[in-house]
């Protein structure tokens, strides 16, 4: 029930607050400055609709979604993933309303279901003055409304009332005051006084009696003003009867918690208990602060005589720091003079190290005999290979000799074979 009263709040109040921004006439009015949190209100109502038309199970279980939080569509958390919500949301709606719609998958084209979706809901008489490219990021007060608006249409077409609300009475809490030795509460002097009374009926106290004793001791007192009364009741019994009816004497009423008296008188106590402990306390600050003082004062004393005391041995100091400086000064000069020299020596390290290796290299080239030898391998090699050239040369002109007097001699014998028959021809 009292979801169905929040819900009637947002049905009452929702709408885009874009439409708000105009009157009657189409002048656009400038928004006021709680209208950039309008959308988390409309969200909220959106969701206590959703939840009214059981979306839980019927839409986000059948898909494996989660539950939607109080600002889903009115802040920017994933692009897609609200998109997708609120063309899933939109088309359960839509058919929800008695409007057969076809549920969207991932891939559709994103132009194509917000032209449909906008067209159901013109269909329902809603307005829409807003450019169908607000929808595609899947969350603001476009889409907070287009949704609002299809959840109030299935809601009509499921015959859902909004009710009157019910308001739970409200108990008023009882303030817990602390027991005093001589104050009780209200329920404690209950409790007791029917403990006495079922106990010991002669502890009860009826104010009736006591009060014509009292009228009696009074008229009596009158009568006998001259005399001297003495008191024949023992003090320590006195005593006794006092400390046992003091609690039921003394009694403290319930308060309201809400009683601003209450606050105050708190705030007196505190003030009191505030002000008390400030004057115990200040004592023992005022104590620890001249206790610092004088500690201070006797360090800056101590310090200033051993300032007078050392005063040589700072000047001594100081000229050695002086003469330890120039030291140094002078160390940097030397160990830059250092340095570069070392650097040179390597430079010229490295050269001779490069002189001489060439100049090894060039003794033993003339010293050494491999070369000679090798030169003296080369050309035996030389000259065996060249005997080998001329024994092939040699065949190969036998070869070419031969071949040629061969077809010299089968050049003669074809030419006589062709004169012979044509002498033979002539003889005959």
């Amino acid at each position: 029930m009292a979801e169905e009263a929040g819900g009637g709040v947002g049905s009452r109040r929702g709408g885009a607050s874009w439409e708000r921004d105009r009157d009657e006439e189409g002048v656009t009015v400038e928004r006021g400055p709680g209208a950039a949190y309008h959308m988390f209100v409309l969200m909220e109502d959106l969701l206590d609709k959703l939840k009214l038309l059981s979306y839980e199970e019927e839409a986000l279980r059948r898909h494996n979604m989660r539950p939607l939080c109080r600002h889903y569509f009115a802040l920017p958390t994933n692009p897609g993933e609200q998109f997708f919500m609120f063309c899933t949301l939109a088309a359960w709606l839509i058919t929800k309303a008695g409007h057969p719609f076809e549920q969207p998958q991932e891939y559709d084209d994103p132009n194509a279901i917000i032209s449909n979706v906008l067209s159901e809901l013109r269909s329902f008489g809603r307005p829409v003055d807003f450019p169908p490219s607000k929808l595609k990021a899947g969350y603001g007060e476009q889409a907070c409304y287009v949704l609002d608006c299809l959840a109030e249409e299935a809601l009509k077409y499921t015959g859902f009332s909004w009710k009157r609300p019910a308001y739970p009475t409200e108990e008023l809490e009882e303030e817990e005051i602390t027991e005093d030795d001589a104050e009780l509460t209200l329920n404690k002097l209950e409790e007791d006084v029917v403990e006495e009374e079922s106990d010991n009926e002669e502890n009860f106290i009826d104010l009736n009696v006591l009060k014509a004793q009292t009228y009696r001791l009074d008229m009596n007192d009158s009568a006998k003003q001259e005399e001297i009364l003495q008191s024949t009741t023992d003090a320590a019994e006195w005593n006794l009867e006092v400390e046992r009816v003091l609690p039921q004497l003394k009694v403290t009423v319930r308060t309201d918690n809400k009683d601003w008296r209450i606050h105050v008188d708190q705030m007196h106590q505190h003030k009191d208990g505030i002000e008390s402990s400030l004057k115990e306390t200040r004592g023992y600050l005022d104590k620890l602060h001249n206790e610092i003082s004088r500690t201070l004062e006797k360090i800056n004393s101590r310090e200033k005589y051993i300032n007078n005391q050392l005063e040589h041995l700072v000047q001594e100091y100081r000229s050695a720091q002086a003469l330890l400086s120039e030291a140094k000064e002078k160390y940097q000069e030397g160990s830059g003079g250092v340095t570069e020299r070392i650097r040179v020596l390597s430079e010229i390290t490295e050269v001779l190290e490069r002189v001489k290796q060439e100049t090894e290299e060039k003794g033993s080239s003339m010293t050494d005999g491999a070369p000679l030898v090798k030169i003296k391998q080369a050309l035996t090699k030389l000259k065996q290979e060249t005997i080998q050239m001329d024994i092939q040369i040699g065949v190969m002109e036998h070869t070419l000799l031969q071949s040629k007097l061969k077809e010299k001699s089968n050049m003669t014998r074809d030419m006589h074979a062709a004169v012979i028959p044509e002498a033979t021809v002539g003889a005959y």
